[in-house]
């Protein structure tokens, strides 16, 4: 049975949405001085990861909401979870073409405090025979033609994509959307494919990202299980980490595996990793350029005696 794998910074496609990080949306909010409630802005943006089977992959976005902590059983029209962006027209973006590219699907200024969730409500695909779909992919093999997506949940309660992120007080707050199309489209036993939240992971920088390199690896663990570890990228001579995020192992070929990736500006950085129970890592300095990916290759946990 594979876990949830939620991966940190940007892998496949960071669906740059003005969520910015989805970061500490409304909610749980702090408050300051007299009481009043502190707020702070969201930007969403998504961005992604290629690959080598898709040619295109299509999706049609309704809605997208941001969900506080506390919240994850709420209905898509509590009004405690915030909207970042509502279109008129469906916003329809080909995930395939945004390598270290955003696309910003809104911002939003909401209370400060800590959130766990990202809700993309996506547009039904037509029903019936003759229809173009609109959630729908593209094989290198076949250009010509277009596969619907399944999307379980896609249009009512929304494609729900885990991870924690903070808003804080009087500044804006950015996250990105990383969409990996090679774990978020699972292929099916009657030769279709789903669209699963699993695939996208929350990225949280320390601030909006309009050109950017990436760093990526695989956190793994051989002979111990671990749930999560979390991933942070803190610049050469700094202390404070530039980008974060939670990494959720997923069982493959007797090892438990997690792959992530880091949208930082162009600079260099070491990769840290931390989870319960496993001796701290940390990478030699690496060096990013905006526009490429610098891999790390596989991350090893390392049990704590």
């Amino acid at each position: 049975m594979s876990r949830r794998v939620q991966k940190v910074f940007g892998l496949a496609g960071l669906l740059v949405l003005a969520l910015l990080v989805v970061v500490q949306l409304p909610g749980c909010g702090g408050s300051s001085g007299g009481g009043a409630a502190a707020s702070g802005t969201l930007q969403v943006g998504l961005t992604d990861r290629p690959s080598d089977e898709f040619q295109q992959v299509v999706v049609s976005i309704r809605e997208v909401r941001v969900v506080p902590a506390g919240m994850e059983n709420a209905a898509d029209n509590d009004p405690g979870l915030p909207v970042v962006a509502t279109f008129a027209a469906p916003h329809t973006v080909d995930i395939l073409t945004l390598r270290f590219q955003q696309d910003v699907l809104g911002t939003i200024t909401l209370p400060a405090g800590s959130y766990s969730q990202v809700r993309l409500i996506l547009d039904p695909n037509p029903a019936g025979q003759g229809s173009d779909p609109v959630n729908y992919l593209v094989l290198k093999s076949a250009p010509t033609v277009k596969i619907p997506l399944t999307t379980p949940s896609g249009q009512q309660s929304g494609l729900k994509v885990l991870g924690k992120f903070e808003v804080e007080p009087g500044i804006i707050n950015a996250i990105l959307l990383d969409f990996d199309p090679n774990t978020a489209i699972v292929p099916r036993s009657n030769g279709g494919y789903n669209l699963k939240p699993t695939g996208i992971r929350i990225v949280q920088s320390a601030g909006a990202l309009s050109d950017f390199g990436s760093l990526s690896g695989t956190v793994v663990a051989t002979f111990k299980d671990w749930s999560s570890a979390t991933v942070s990228v803190v610049p050469q001579g700094g202390v404070n980490p530039v980008a974060a995020g939670t990494v959720f192992s997923n069982l493959s070929s007797g090892r438990w595996e997690g792959p992530f990736s880091a949208f930082v500006p162009g600079g260099s950085y070491r990769v840290h990793v931390q989870s319960r129970g496993f001796a701290p890592y940390s990478s030699q300095l690496k060096t990013v350029t905006a526009g490429s990916d610098t891999p790390l290759g596989e991350v090893p946990l390392v049990p704590l005696p």
